[in-house]
């Protein structure tokens, strides 16, 4: 999946308000860029960090600028927009590229389920169980090669977890598909100590038949794409 526009590089001034960043371009000129991201990006907002931002014309958005990567200036990149990876999966979904969930005819997405919620995916196909599939964009890193989730307290994932869990006890497939936003991370696991009520719930849905798939990415300033499967250690 291209960028729509050529990015450009930057400096990080700051990241405030959670959705904004503050950047130094090449040329001096200092710009506010809208941030996708509304965790707490642990390790990815320190000031002086050298970052891509995505720039546009479009005169319905309030900032020209929007943040799409953080560049570890050692050959190594993390996409730090988290609406991004469900704009990628399903171009992968559609042409049937994600290993394990290829074969479904029909790809929806944002379908109602459970008590209130929306799944990322609904799978469909003719005498196949339907595939619940919820996607979770990892960009903690604490420890070398190794990718963690969450990096704050999710309630709102805790709940994904609940819900695709009673998907699978109705005798759905239910598929928790973890995709690590990072070229510098080949193993996966969660982070305990940031959010137990978060590693409670996935223990919990494991028991009930929920899968787990973990990705990585390919990612340049010129485009992101799905990587290969990514080995997942959690106990």
């Amino acid at each position: 999946m291209r960028f729509q526009t050529p990015l450009v590089p930057a400096r990080l001034i700051r990241r405030y308000k959670r959705f904004l960043a503050d950047c130094v371009l090449e040329d001096g000129c200092k710009v506010t860029a809208h941030c996708a991201n509304p965790g707490s990006m642990m390790g990815l907002a320190e000031p002086g960090m050298r970052v891509w931002l995505e720039p546009n014309d479009d005169p319905k958005k309030k900032l020209r600028f929007g943040w799409r990567l953080v560049d570890h200036e050692s050959g190594h990149f993390t996409g730090v927009d988290t609406g991004l990876p469900n704009r990628m999966l399903r171009a992968a979904l559609e042409a049937g590229e994600v290993a394990g969930l290829n074969g479904y005819q029909a790809v929806r997405p944002e379908v109602k389920y459970g008590a209130g919620s929306r799944v990322d995916f609904l799978l469909t196909a003719p005498g196949r169980r339907d595939a619940y599939v919820e996607v979770k964009s990892v960009t903690l890193s604490r420890q070398p090669r190794l990718a963690e989730f969450p990096d704050a307290r999710t309630a709102r994932g805790t709940k994904h977890l609940d819900e695709l869990a009673a998907m699978a006890r109705q005798g759905h497939r239910a598929v928790m598909l973890y995709l690590i936003q990072r070229t510098d991370c080949d193993r996966f696991t969660l982070a305990r100590d940031i959010d137990p009520a978060y590693a409670a719930a996935y223990a919990d849905a494991r028991k009930a038949g929920v899968e787990t798939l973990c990705f990585d990415c390919r990612i340049t300033p010129d485009a992101v794409s799905l990587g290969a499967p990514i080995r997942v250690e959690i106990p």
